[in-house]
């Protein structure tokens, strides 16, 4: 499992740009960590790793789903706003199952797991974050 310490958004991005540039169709990013812990800008580096333009990366929290189109299409969802409940009425089993990479943040509010997901666990305080990214 590599843990990287990141101590910019930059950073954080660059671990996930490298991460981008290996995945394949059909791969879900599963992202863990607080409210500003800096999953949206690991969601911007995933997405330049699959060729998508980071500027265009935004929360989704209030449109829940964004798509941004690279080799691969990116699906960037947000469950903050969503109760665990309501998860399965949002159709993610389409996306997950599909040609492109699935990343959702807030993965805490899935009902059930995502078989060979790659997890993300960011963590810490200030501008010094925790990026741990296990792959199964």
């Amino acid at each position: 499992m590599p843990t990287h310490v990141t101590r910019s958004e930059a950073e954080t991005m660059a671990v996930a740009r490298k991460l981008g540039a290996r995945l394949g169709p059909g791969a879900v990013v599963l992202l863990y960590g607080d409210l500003g812990a800096g999953k949206t800008a690991f969601v911007r580096g995933l997405a330049e790793g699959l060729g998508a333009s980071p500027d265009e990366v935004s929360s989704p929290t209030f449109t829940l789903i964004q798509e941004y189109a690279g080799r691969l299409r990116l699906y960037h969802v947000d469950l903050y706003r969503v109760e665990r409940a309501e998860v399965d009425d949002l159709g993610l089993d389409e996306l997950e199952a599909g040609t492109g990479v699935v990343a959702i943040e807030w993965a805490d509010r899935l009902p059930r797991p995502v078989d060979g997901a790659v997890t993300v666990r960011i963590e810490g305080e200030g501008e010094t974050r925790t990026v741990i990214v296990s792959e199964c």
